[in-house]
């Protein structure tokens, strides 16, 4: 059986020894998870231990949450794609260090190239600061939409966030609302095929970005 790109690049990573996290205890490489032609993707910070034992992204409390905020927006987990800035668990989940994001960033960056998402949600700060490549905190960039060169950006609070400071919850809830009516706006209807399809996810058509998009950086 021949593998697609993105498991060659997956079994490519399977034991990575790039950066340190290799030998802080992680259990294995979690690369990401879901539909490798998905329009949307989410990208996460790091594994924890249940992702780490699982071998996939949001798996534990976290993932949970995030199924349901996901089927409030009209989505499911087997028509998005989900992965990780970090691919390794860092020690008792810390917060990742610099050099480790550097080591990961390209392996991100290779999977959204392969995958080709028109939409990219970006849970907590590491993971919005990673893409978008500015220290801005999630609070002041959450749930707008931010045109990339390659796709669009929309932020978002991490589920884990929220399970922390049970405050936040409505705040994310309604956050995944306005993603919602931002694909609703964005989506249009998926064209005949006469292969199976692997997926019913909405297909994105989003207009070209606007200048003012990006002032709130100045």
């Amino acid at each position: 059986m021949t593998l697609t790109p993105l498991q060659d690049f997956a079994n490519s990573l399977h034991d990575c020894q790039r950066c340190k996290l290799a030998k802080l205890g992680r259990s294995q490489v979690v690369f990401g998870v879901g539909n490798p032609h998905a329009s949307i993707m989410f990208v996460g910070e790091a594994p924890g231990f249940n992702e780490d034992r699982k071998g996939e992204p949001f798996v534990g409390a976290a993932g949970k949450l995030l199924n349901d905020l996901l089927s409030s927006a009209g989505l499911s987990r087997d028509q998005i794609y989900i992965a990780n800035v970090i691919k390794c668990r860092p020690p008792n989940n810390r917060d990742p260090e610099q050099d480790e994001v550097e080591t990961c960033k390209p392996f991100l960056l290779q999977q959204i190239q392969l995958i080709q998402p028109k939409l990219v949600c970006t849970l907590g700060n590491w993971a919005t600061q990673t893409l978008l490549e500015r220290k801005v905190g999630i609070t002041k960039v959450k749930a707008q939409a931010f045109h990339l060169k390659d796709f669009v950006l929309f932020p978002l609070l991490h589920p884990a966030a929220a399970l922390h400071q049970g405050n936040l919850l409505p705040t994310l809830k309604e956050d995944f609302k306005k993603l919602k009516e931002f694909l609703d706006h964005h989506s249009k209807p998926a064209e005949p095929t006469t292969a199976a399809p692997t997926s019913t996810a909405p297909v994105l058509k989003i207009e070209s970005p606007q200048p003012a998009q990006m002032d709130l950086f100045g």
